[in-house]
């Protein structure tokens, strides 16, 4: 079993079970978590993130009707696709959602639009050209 790194932001607009559907969807985009990977029970994510089990079960059954996971009764949930079967409109949403964290995030420091611009190009420039050695 794959650990699933996800970090609810209780003050966020975003509804809880929203957030947990993009981070799936965004380890799974960037192989974090690969097809044929067993994610936890929904009891044990429930309990790892200290929320409601009706909630993780909401996430997995919206996550399967999308055929990101699996469920294989009597032994578990499973990734089923992986970054190719993710739809680019679908990608481009889950990075406008993080990036919109970080333009909260620029305005309440007071970082300007070109200086923020010119952070995510160095940002991005730097982590494509560690990935590429």
């Amino acid at each position: 079993m794959f650990t699933i790194y996800i970090r609810i932001e209780p003050s966020s607009s975003v509804p809880i079970y929203r957030q947990i559907i993009d981070q799936i969807k965004y380890q799974v985009a960037t192989g974090s978590l690969r097809e044929g990977d067993k994610v936890p029970s929904v009891r044990e994510l429930a309990s790892n993130l200290a929320v409601n089990q009706n909630t993780i079960l909401k996430v997995y059954n919206e996550l399967c009707r999308e055929n990101v996971l699996k469920i294989e009764r009597g032994d578990g949930t499973y990734v089923s696709s992986n970054k190719q079967n993710i739809p680019s409109a679908e990608r481009k949403k889950i990075v406008a959602n993080v990036l919109r964290e970080a333009v909260i995030q620029a305005i309440q420091l007071d970082v300007s639009l070109e200086q923020a611009s010119e952070l995510l190009k160095e940002e991005y420039e730097a982590i494509k050209s560690e990935r590429n050695k």
